[in-house]
């Protein structure tokens, strides 16, 4: 199905749901061994069969492929499950859910004043000028800098992913289907203002319940309208990165597209451009309306970064998103972005070290050496999983740790059908990764991560997201899912994987910088009592317990595995809401899995944050009332602003839903779960 015709089928009901079929699409050119090969030589069938020699009972309640196995180490004295709550019943409606004995707060939603000068939000009203100052829009990433000694006041961060224009504006509809002419020049800058990230300090009350605080003096938005950044690290400086307003090639305005992200040991915020290749333009179009990059100077970098896409009307308005005019301002995005929310008065950095792709998360940790290593995935089918380990150690002193992100190493990953995992260094000048081969320099490596990790020989993924390590050498890694996958195999034998499954990570010796390690499969997702479906659970995890693409994660105080899901518009195949689940990954419930949280209709669930005591969780949920609402029994038709789905939070017939920030806390006090 050709581009235009995606977004014209009735199949998709809002331009996020057509934006991902069109990526389907992958850009990596080499799918020779996939994940899915690796995983079918590892696991075969033979070894499947001899692993469920002997249990018969459990076979026959939850079908062939439901079983694994739990961890020798630890099994004869873990408990049945570390997670003490009454698991919540699954389902899908207009509101939100909790596990019995717990409280839902709504913290803030988009168009919440977040400076003391906001004016409130007015939804028929909206400027540019006032969004600068409020809440953005569908919250993604959350991360907590505590502020005193008992973690009852801090900073909130918050990344905003992407804007819904039919769920924002009154009357406007889908934009995509009519070439974006409803998208007037102040519309677009509302757009622009509500991506980015916002900093909102928050405090506790006595009773428990957390509060925004107006006027707090590091209180401020980030966004791509306006805000200025720097670029460091080797890609600085690089003719390719120069441009019109920066022949210099260091400055850059704005960050967009942020998805998952992570926080640094010293109270930094780092958050992830994912998508970016969406937002840029171009008036060059072959016969099939389709961008024509035959005459464009980089036009193999392009075409792998699937730059432009088109899917906002940003390049209309602005030269700097429009290839044809400014051909390396994309070039400026893709990267990891480094904010001191402590510090208002110091610029956000691009750290070009940890490269540029579409980054899901930059989850950190530091190694037993001292150094500070950050895991990344790159959310695109067949892309890989990164990390980058610092050349330096982590200092106790922050500010001594400024420009620790900008000498390091990057890798990527490679699966041998053995179990044994190897992390393979992008640098210039090793293996393929030379001039000759179209890598002139260290710069080129990075600008073009994706193309040197083809050349490695990296092992393609099934939508690598988050990634989420423990201090014992221990990563869990989300695959979401890969409906573009041709070939079966045994840890996911079916042709198209539609609830995906997640990888954990033993790095060798226990140390986040080895350059080798071990891998196996946690878990492989989706309906444990329908065999076609080869998912693989524990054999007590409930029919509400199961989910299907894994997406962002946590790890909480104690070392147990969140896990958050964004099924997208099919959420229809398992019938449930996105949401919430504790994982085991230890002893006997090893596999085990249990629901906490569920969505309204439509949404998904982002950014699991725990307090340090454990006994605050703050959750994002983001696009409510939007994905696959035709689906939604009684509704059945694609959710506008004037006809949405649902109305959450509010409620309000004069209100659209609203992404918003949740808070979990324990009625009576005390740690989550």
């Amino acid at each position: 199905m050709t581009r235009q015709k995606i977004i014209n089928s009735p199949e998709f009901g809002n331009k996020a749901e057509t934006y991902e079929a069109v990526d389907d699409v992958a850009s990596n050119p080499d799918l020779g061994r996939t994940i899915g090969d690796v995983i079918n030589a590892r696991y075969g069938r033979r070894d499947i069969m001899r692993g469920m020699l002997g249990v018969s009972a459990s076979t026959a309640l939850f079908g062939t492929s439901a079983l694994i196995a739990p961890s020798k180490a630890g099994a004869s004295s873990t408990p049945a499950s570390r997670y003490n709550f009454e698991e919540l019943a699954a389902g899908n409606d207009e509101t939100h859910h909790i596990a019995q004995g717990y409280d839902a707060q709504i913290l803030l939603r988009w168009g919440d004043p977040v400076t003391a000068d906001a004016p409130a939000f007015d939804v028929y009203n909206q400027s540019a000028a006032a969004q600068l100052q409020q809440f953005g829009y569908n919250n993604d990433f959350v991360g907590f800098v505590p502020m005193n000694n008992s973690g009852t006041r801090g900073l909130l961060c918050v990344n905003h992913e992407y804007t819904n224009e039919e769920m924002m504006f009154a009357g406007l509809g889908r934009q995509d289907r009519n070439e974006f002419s409803g998208m007037t020049p102040e519309l677009i800058d509302i757009e622009m203002a509500a991506h980015g990230g916002s900093i909102v300090e928050i405090v506790q009350d006595t009773s428990g319940k957390w509060f925004v605080v107006r006027d707090g003096q590091l209180n401020r938005r980030i966004t791509p309208l306006e805000t200025k950044m720097t670029l460091s690290g080797p890609a600085a400086g690089h003719p390719r990165l120069q441009t019109g307003d920066d022949p210099e090639g260091t400055q850059v305005i704005g960050t967009l597209n942020n998805c998952a992200g992570g926080m640094t040991p010293w109270g930094t915020w780092l958050m992830a451009e994912e998508n970016f290749h969406g937002y840029f333009w171009t008036d060059v179009l072959d016969a099939k309306g389709k961008p024509d990059l035959s005459a464009h100077p980089d036009a193999i970098s392009k075409k792998r970064y699937k730059i432009p896409s088109m899917w906002y009307a940003w390049g209309t308005r602005y030269d700097r998103f429009n290839i044809d005019k400014e051909p390396n301002y994309s070039n400026k995005f893709g990267w990891i972005v480094e904010v001191d929310p402590m510090d208002p008065n110091t610029t956000p950095i691009k750290r070009t070290a940890l490269g540029r792709f579409s980054h899901e998360g930059a989850e950190t940790t530091i190694s037993s050496d001292g150094r500070l290593v950050v895991y990344m995935g790159d959310d695109n089918r067949f892309d890989y999983l990164y990390k980058f380990v610092s050349d330096n150690i982590v200092s106790d002193t922050p500010s001594e740790n400024r420009n620790l992100l900008d000498e390091g190493t990057l890798y990527v990953a490679r699966f041998e059908v053995d179990g044994t995992l190897s992390w393979l260094p992008l640098v210039h000048g090793t293996g393929p990764l030379t001039a000759e081969n179209g890598f002139p320099s260290q710069a080129d490596v990075l600008i073009d991560t994706r193309l040197a990790a083809d050349a490695l020989g990296a092992t393609p993924m099934d939508r690598p997201e988050d990634a989420q390590p423990r201090g014992d050498g221990t990563a869990y890694v989300m695959l979401t899912n890969n409906r573009k996958r041709k070939t079966p195999n045994a840890a996911n034998p079916r042709a198209e994987s539609t609830f995906g499954h997640i990888i954990e990570i033993k790095e060798d010796h226990g140390n986040h910088a080895a350059s080798t390690g071990k891998w196996s499969i946690l878990i492989k997702c989706g309906d444990p009592s329908v065999a076609e479906v080869g998912a693989e659970w524990n054999p007590d995890t409930s029919q509400d317990g199961w989910f299907g693409s894994p997406d962002n994660c946590a790890m909480d105080a104690d070392g147990r595995l969140w896990v958050a899901t964004d099924q997208g518009a099919r959420w229809h195949k398992s019938g449930k809401s996105d949401g919430l689940y504790a994982v085991e990954t230890e002893g006997h419930a090893r596999g085990n899995s249990k629901l906490f949280f569920r969505c309204p209709v439509g949404g998904e669930l982002c950014g699991p944050c725990f307090t340090e005591d454990g006994e605050t969780l703050f959750l994002a949920v983001q696009h409510p009332g939007t994905d696959g609402t035709k689906y939604f029994k009684g509704f059945e038709r694609a959710s506008t602003f004037d006809d949405p789905a649902t109305r959450w939070p509010d409620f309000d017939p004069e209100m659209p839903p609203r992404p918003s920030i949740v808070v979990i806390t324990k009625r009576g006090g005390g740690k989550i779960a």
